[in-house]
């Protein structure tokens, strides 16, 4: 068996873990990540970038251009339970508020990044053991490396294998969403270039939705509540009348092609309600159930704990304590706002009403889009200690590229 002492060890090479992995080696710590795939690979999402993504991302010094299917977004078009569809315009002004890239090319210009920065990423290593003790874990990885950090950072997704070892798994948890995906080629000029996102009568307070991708494709896909209408075992069929119904074919156009096969995924949406550190340990991105619950989206989420991870260990003298409270302060409050949502969602006609209300005017249109794409928190109206000047009229990510 082979031995390894290192400062920091991160499982999972997601965009959580490579957050955290880039931060920490800029600041010369020693850091090696541990990832079960080997990149590139493809990975269940729908592939939308918001407003908290994008300005991560910016900060962790990605560059849009290394991502080969990026595409920005200008506006977002809803199409409410009664069939009439609202265009809600993202802000003019410089930067991005916006973006969807396929998971595949952005995970792994991530990954690069944080080999160029100096992490020791390790791929097609999975953990297959995890025992903490004292001050440090002793993690096994690949075929039987022994790994001895003095702190770890799990990104390893919904079902952690690192959470599992250490005995802080949530027994029978299976998310708070379940979506499912396809990728379409040769879609229609306007499904290539418009975000289109329909709030079916029959899956709110779920979705569906058409991002588009460079070079004519497009990711096609829905998500629903675990315990709504739908089980989720009915997916197939339920994608397959999707599919038939004449608004979402016309938007795919006649010429859409599917690519490979389409997959399903589920959604952990409950921070602060799992265990967000353990042992020398920090849970991060799906491992720390941070998704948002009402739109299922995590990438943004998912940087931001990364990053806070980073900075805990970076600065703090007790890292787990700092991290957990950084977390919750964060992302409670904005966990809350949308749960207390949710339930009037799943109304047709409170569904229809709000979008109405959310359309009436240029101002309710332009500001709806800045907080259904996260350029703001949540609950800021809420959180008078995340009020600032200009909290409401900001660039967006990249306004200087």
């Amino acid at each position: 068996m082979r031995h390894v002492d290192i400062e920091i060890a991160i499982v999972g090479a997601g965009p959580a873990g490579t957050a955290a992995a880039t931060m920490l080696a800029r600041a010369g710590r020693e850091v090696a990540v541990f990832d079960r795939a080997s990149f590139p690979r493809d990975k269940c999402c729908g592939d939308g970038l918001t407003a908290l993504a994008l300005r991560e991302l910016e900060t962790l010094g990605l560059s849009p251009t290394t991502v080969e299917s990026w595409q920005p977004v200008d506006d977002v078009v809803v199409r409410g339970p009664s069939g009439r569809e609202t265009r809600y315009p993202l802000p003019e002004g410089p930067g991005l508020h916006a973006a969807v890239a396929c998971r595949q090319d952005l995970d792994n210009s991530l990954v690069e990044l944080a080999r160029a920065a100096g992490a020791d990423v390790r791929e097609s290593m999975p953990l297959r053991d995890a025992t903490a003790s004292n001050d440090r874990v002793e993690l096994t990885v690949g075929e039987d490396e022994r790994v001895i950090a003095r702190h770890v950072i799990a990104a390893d997704g919904m079902w952690s294998p690192t959470r599992k070892a250490l005995g802080l798994a949530v027994e029978g948890y299976r998310g708070e969403w379940h979506a499912f995906r396809q990728y379409y080629r040769n879609v229609s000029p306007r499904a290539s270039r418009e975000l289109v996102v329909w709030f079916e009568k029959d899956l709110l307070p779920g979705y569906a939705w058409s991002f588009p991708l460079a070079n004519g494709r497009a990711n096609i896909g829905f998500g629903i509540q675990r315990g709504g209408a739908h089980a989720v075992g009915d997916m197939k069929e339920l994608w397959l009348d999707l599919l038939d119904r004449p608004h979402i074919r016309d938007v795919l156009g006649p010429d859409a092609e599917a690519e490979d096969r389409y997959l399903a995924w589920p959604i952990p949406a409950r921070v602060g309600r799992v265990p967000l550190v353990g042992p020398s340990t920090m849970f991060v991105g799906d491992a720390a159930a941070v998704t948002d619950p009402m739109t299922g989206e995590g990438i943004g989420q998912a940087l931001l704990t990364g990053r806070l991870a980073a900075e805990a260990i970076l600065h703090a003298a007790d890292p787990e304590k700092s991290y957990e409270r950084e977390v919750r302060r964060e992302l409670v409050a904005d966990d809350r706002m949308a749960r207390t949502l949710i339930p009037l969602l799943g109304h047709p006609l409170i569904t229809r009403a709000a979008i109405r209300l959310t359309g009436a005017t240029g101002w309710t249109r332009r500001n709806f889009a800045r907080w259904m794409f996260e350029d703001y928190p949540r609950a800021m109206i809420a959180t008078p200690r995340r009020w600032h000047r200009g909290m409401f009229t900001g660039s967006g990510a990249f306004a200087k590229d």
